[in-house]
């Protein structure tokens, strides 16, 4: 009836993507709907059987559940349901109830597609994936990317001298001049310092409003890098302040994008590898949250992000070897330093402590075994001193429990595998993340490597507990299509993106490699691996890697943000800062991820 039509129209306009369609589209997808009823506690779907379409509920409340009946959500008026199967293979990926009287309207699946082919909004509403678009070319970067540190002011009142002092102390060239409300009246230069203050001899308690140059050009934080450079070859200044609104938030000199191009994973690598001094290199690794903002900036994939900050972190160990070499002589029997944790993973970002441990000949005497406490420390400090801060549970090499030869690590394995406790499953977690770094003695680490593997695999109990410990982090899900946020301390209502987002991951994929007896340490790595050798099915792996995907690309948009902001980088994110479609899509990739652990926990690997 063209009454109900309309009301279905009605509806439509209220709801995005639905909001989006042109309005001759949006009558045809409302006759398209179908209407259906369910009384409380009513399957309206089962697990992986047919699902006939997109639901779409107008009136009650569903209950969605795993397939193996774990709560995922609870969902009202407005939200949808069950585009994950239909994306997939058409088979229901969760399983849904009507928890009360509830109207749903169901568009079918053809049509469903059709919408998401036709209309980016469906696309990106409906699609977790997120476009690879990268960039290295300055032109192409937003003005926004480019801004390297938190805007610098002053009033128009302010004198000469304090500005001065202001731009010495922040070791910067100009500042903005604002009035109230941070708008920009203007900006100072120490050429204006130079030119009209010191060459007119001007007293130092001129105001700068005298001085300086007043309503200045200026781009907004959209613009692109292009502009930045037209407009300054053109007008022939070193500085442009962005505004946004008339508020003043940034100011991009030729010495900003001189940085921008010669910051580079290679540039930095180049530098700590010539570097004399653990000084020097400390320099070099303080460039690394510029290199984050740069590579974020540019829309690089997460793996390629955490891979490129990951090398300097082993170029900057590798150079400390060296220099530890040759402070203390050659090393006496071979010997290998290996990383765990995130750098283990290659998966290192803007915030990161140290996980390492040292593996020596059996062959070491009493005398050697000194020799190597001595290195361990040398390079632990060191690595401290240029920001990869020491490991809060001392799992570093300069422990004497983790600087041992050969055969004392193989009883290490062996002991965690046939008596799992709780802290060998935790020093299991970490140390089968183990990657070579430097040192002559690749072959012990082969050798151990495929021998724990192999006995870690046949250990069924082992492998039981390491699945128990890893449930211990689960995603931050609230039921009421919400975020379980942290509730007191500094970090109130945000979620912790590293332990409740890609650490249940982490675990999940080193599950996976223990089962397959696959190689890997990159968790990335490891969820394609198992994969291919099966102990996970293409759709599992394919849902978990997008999940995955999203969870990794936010932590690392969120780090650049704050430090874009002049703060330290960390792992906490205030769902409240996100849009509304960026919300939907963190909390189902969440979803996904707590799927995948149900079935974990209860034996399966989602193995079709």
């Amino acid at each position: 009836m063209e009454t109900d039509r309309q009301a279905i129209i009605a509806f439509l306009e209220t709801v995005h993507p639905y909001d989006t369609l042109p309005r001759d589209e949006l009558a045809d997808v409302a006759s398209s709907f179908r209407r259906m009823e369910f009384r409380p506690e009513a399957l309206i779907y089962v697990y992986q059987t047919p699902i006939g379409g997109l639901y779409l509920i107008k009136q009650g409340a569903v209950e969605i559940t795993d397939g193996n009946g774990g709560l995922v959500s609870l969902l009202g008026p407005r939200n949808s349901f069950g585009e994950r199967g239909i994306l997939r293979d058409g088979l229901a990926a969760t399983q849904a109830k009507a928890s009360e009287q509830t109207i749903c309207l169901v568009l079918p699946t053809p049509t469903f597609k059709r919408l998401i082919e036709t209309y980016p909004s469906f696309e990106r509403f409906f699609n977790r994936k997120r476009g690879e678009k990268v960039s290295n070319d300055i032109a192409t970067q937003k003005v926004a990317d480019l801004i390297a540190r938190k805007p610098l002011f002053c009033g128009p009142e302010t004198s000469v001298v304090n500005a001065a002092k202001m731009m010495r102390d922040a070791h910067v060239s100009s500042l903005g001049v604002v009035a109230e409300a941070e708008r920009l009246l203007g900006i100072i230069t120490v050429r204006d310092l130079a030119n009209k203050v010191l060459a007119s001899e001007m007293p130092g308690t001129t105001p700068v409003a005298e001085v300086m140059t007043a309503d200045p050009v200026s781009l907004p934080p959209t613009a692109l890098g292009s502009d930045i450079l037209h407009i300054m070859l053109e007008r022939r200044i070193g500085h442009l302040p962005i505004t946004e609104q008339g508020r003043f938030v940034g100011m991009i000199t030729q010495t900003d994008l001189t940085r921008f191009q010669a910051v580079s994973s290679a540039v930095l690598i180049r530098d700590v590898v010539s570097a004399e001094t653990v000084a020097e290199m400390a320099a070099v690794t303080a460039r690394i949250p510029q290199l984050l903002t740069q590579l974020v900036g540019g829309h690089h994939s997460h793996e390629v992000i955490t891979r490129l900050i990951t090398d300097i972190a082993d170029a900057v160990t590798r150079r400390l070897l060296v220099m530890a070499e040759r402070e203390l002589g050659a090393p006496p029997v071979p010997y290998l330093w290996l990383a765990c944790g995130s750098q283990g993973r290659q998966e290192q970002t803007g915030v990161s402590d140290q996980d390492n441990c040292l593996i020596f000949e059996d062959a070491a005497t009493p005398e050697d075994m000194a020799y190597f406490q001595a290195l361990a420390k040398i390079v632990c400090d060191g690595l401290n001193e240029c920001g990869y801060v020491y490991c809060p549970g001392e799992m570093m090499a300069m422990s004497p429990r983790w600087c041992q030869p050969a055969r004392v690590w193989r009883d290490y394995f062996a002991g965690w595998i046939n008596t799992p406790n709780p802290e060998a499953q935790m020093l299991a977690s970490v140390m089968f993340d183990l990657r070579p770094i430097g040192g002559g003695g690749i072959a012990m680490f082969e050798a151990l490597h495929a021998e724990t593997l192999a006995m870690a695999a046949k250990n069924s109990i082992f492998v039981a507990h390491m699945i128990s410990n890893s449930l211990k982090h689960t995603p931050p899900l609230g039921l009421i299509r919400g975020f379980a946020t942290i509730r007191s301390g500094e970090h109130r209502n945000h979620i912790d993106l590293k332990m409740n987002g890609v650490v249940p991951v982490a675990d999940l994929a080193r599950i996976y490699a223990l089962q397959g007896k696959l190689p890997p340490a990159n968790t990335r790595a490891r969820l394609k691996a198992a994969e291919e050798a099966g102990v996970v099915s293409a759709s599992g792996a394919r849902d978990l890697i997008e999940a995955y995907d999203l969870i990794a690309t936010m932590r690392l948009e969120n780090q650049a943000t704050l430090i874009r902001a002049g703060r330290k980088p960390d792992n906490f994110l205030a769902p409240s800062d996100l849009s509304d479609f960026e919300r939907s899509h963190l909390r189902d990739a969440f979803v996904v991820v707590r799927t995948m652990q149900s079935a974990v926990g209860h034996n399966k690997a989602v193995v079709s």
